[in-house]
């Protein structure tokens, strides 16, 4: 994978400053995959893909080659986020954007504060507790790394160089309309918009 990845940048990565409208999703998986984007995952055999790399490593892109990256339930499997982040910083155009989603910690933890045991879902374990649920949702058998919550969101951006930081409800809102349109919004999904289980940051790196 790490070879492939190599060979990838080197010889069929976009150019650094290119002119074309480079969009990169990261992490499809097996049913969102994006027509007209750079569909990336570390999953060969069961994701839909275009390029086969290793997402919580470096990119395999070229400074300042791509205008905008997207991820839905991803980061939060990343043992380095602050390292990812940097890494689409470094890869974006000036004025490139991100859109960045994953389980919201922070309605989360109101949700477990108010005892709300039909907040969380039931996944990967049936739980009968509010504790074994609030676990669950955060830590999912371990595959989940860290929490996400607003604050630390915002700090990583923040820390990676990133400017006008957003926070944006799933499905219904997105501050670039002309990149994030209805096909990618109708791949996420949501059932309580006023504690939406998913977290969605929105950042631009500066002209």
């Amino acid at each position: 994978m790490a070879l492939n990845a190599f060979l990838y940048k080197i010889f069929r990565a976009p150019a650094s400053r290119n002119n074309n409208n480079i969009k990169v999703q990261l992490g499809p998986g097996k049913n969102n995959y994006l027509t007209g984007w750079i569909n990336l995952d570390s999953n060969l055999f069961t994701a839909k893909i275009d390029v086969w790399a290793n997402i919580s490593s470096t990119l395999p892109f070229r400074d300042e080659s791509v205008d905008i990256y997207y991820s839905h339930h991803v980061i939060e499997h990343l043992e380095e986020l602050d390292l990812h982040f940097r890494e689409m910083f470094r890869t974006l155009k000036k004025g490139g954007k991100i859109r960045v989603g994953g389980p919201n910690g922070d309605s989360a933890i109101a949700k477990f504060v108010e005892n709300d045991l039909a907040w969380f879902p039931d996944f990967p374990d049936k739980k009968a507790s509010i504790g074994g649920r609030f676990e669950n949702f955060v830590f999912c058998r371990k595959e989940h790394l860290t929490i996400l919550t607003r604050s630390y969101l915002e700090e990583i951006a923040f820390n990676a160089g990133f400017q006008n930081i957003r926070f944006c409800l799933p499905i219904k809102e997105t501050n670039f309309p002309e990149d994030i349109d209805n096909v990618v919004l109708q791949k996420e999904w949501e059932s309580d918009f006023d504690f939406p289980h998913t977290i969605i940051i929105e950042a631009e790196k500066s002209l």
